[in-house]
């Protein structure tokens, strides 16, 4: 059979102006996303430092709630949805609904408010919205000059999400998979690679060149394949996964509970109420804000609390189902590096390397996203261990259930292979 090989230069042409195109798109997105972060990350760490030099102000947390909770029905509109209104609108076919530019201060003001008083909540929910946001509005002003379309709208969005995971965690590989990868269950959407790749790329710098430093881990060492190894990781990462699932139906079940209220400043009155009793109880402040240290410790070998990761599910789960604001993903990266550490007394495996495996396995779990887990490891932690970072994060995704953090997530791929559903 005969085959075309003529040279077609106009080919070439169209291929260097869209990938221009997108460079310049996406360097956008990922300027706006890192001048966001940077601020958010410095804003965060002083509220933080606050609340540690004044440790009574966590008593004000149910109040604290309830004035958010009051600032978002009376100002936030479809903004409220959050992430999972962007993940609804990259999936949209018709009738593409705008998200407000308000959604980046709300949300940067409400996850601070949550951490100033000691709830305990993330960091990515607030980059990923507030880079989308701006990407949405950005996208917005230049439709006529770039001639955007339906379908480019959907890779601007992409863009954004790469552009606030990659600069606020400092993992610009990681962030453009994350921000081609979180759509769907099962399936990459690859015509994102180059805005996705840009702006998560270039909001890290931004963010560096503003002075925001990010935390620093331990670099593991090249490990060999060993069968008994792997084994024991197999059964980490099935762990791992549960842990997740029990993550997201606990999360949802006090959502949903906490929503049949008959009042709705009891919400985050109880929630409020609910983090502080169990703050009295244990005697120990470790559990809120976003518990840095307990990575560090678990991650460094140091002593921790065997269950130390149950109960930091169980204040995230609470803070977050009651409607306060911020993200899933630290604390989950939480969960699971403490996990981690546990299991590897119990499997017999060095505690510290395991907890930098189970630090990205059961954000895998929670978010499905794998490949971006993967990379994560081994952005953070160095590649002596690909094989490990790559089996248990694909454990941990396969038994974590198909509903995740994301409830607009698509499933492309159900998890046991069977396509008859989807």
């Amino acid at each position: 059979m005969a085959t075309n090989n003529r040279f077609e230069p106009h080919v070439i042409v169209i291929l260097v102006r869209s990938l221009g195109k997108w460079v310049c798109l996406g360097g956008a997105v990922g300027v706006l996303a890192g001048l966001a972060s940077a601020f958010f990350l410095l804003s965060l760490d002083w509220v933080t430092q606050f609340r540690l030099a004044h440790p009574w102000i966590i008593l004000a947390l149910p109040m604290a709630g309830i004035a958010l909770g009051w600032f978002y029905q009376r100002f936030a509109g479809i903004a409220a949805q959050g992430n999972n209104l962007i993940i609804h609108e990259i999936h949209a076919e018709h009738t593409p609904i705008d998200i407000p530019l308000r959604m980046a201060p709300m949300i940067l003001l409400g996850t601070l408010v949550t951490h100033l008083f000691g709830g305990s909540a993330g960091r990515e929910g607030t980059a990923l919205q507030m880079g989308a946001s701006l990407a949405d509005a950005l996208g917005r002003a230049l439709k006529r000059i770039f001639d955007l379309s339906h379908r480019d709208r959907r890779l601007m969005l992409m863009a954004g999400i790469s552009g606030g995971f990659g600069s606020v965690f400092g993992t610009p590989v990681a962030g453009a998979v994350f921000g081609m990868e979180v759509q769907h269950i099962g399936q990459i959407r690859y015509e994102g690679i180059v805005p996705c790749l840009t702006a998560a790329l270039v909001g890290d710098l931004v963010t560096r060149a503003l002075g925001v430093g990010h935390a620093h881990y331990p670099q593991i060492s090249a490990l060999g394949i060993d069968p008994l190894l792997l084994l024991k990781i197999v059964i980490a990462g099935i762990l791992c996964g549960l842990t997740s699932r029990l993550f997201v139906a606990l999360t949802h079940t006090i959502k949903l509970f906490s929503t049949d209220l008959p009042r709705w400043w009891l919400r985050p009155a109880l929630g409020g109420f609910a983090v502080l009793t169990l703050t009295g109880l244990l005697g120990t402040q470790d559990y809120l804000g976003l518990s840095l240290p307990l990575i560090q410790r678990s991650v460094h070998g140091e002593p921790i609390t065997v269950m130390a990761f149950l109960l930091k599910l169980t204040f995230t789960a609470i803070t977050l189902g009651t409607g306060f604001l911020g993200g899933e993903v630290t604390p989950l990266f939480v969960i699971g590096a403490t996990l981690g550490h546990s299991l590897g007394h119990l499997l017999g495996v060095d505690p510290a390397w395991l907890a930098m495996l189970g630090f990205v396995a059961v954000f895998a779990g929670a978010s499905n996203t794998p490949l971006a887990c993967m990379l994560m490891g081994l952005e953070l932690f160095g590649g002596g261990s690909p094989i490990y970072f790559a089996l248990i994060c694909v454990m941990a995704y396969l038994c974590s259930g198909q509903p995740g953090i994301y409830t607009t997530q698509r499933l492309a791929v159900r998890k046991d292979g069977n396509p008859d559903i989807c």
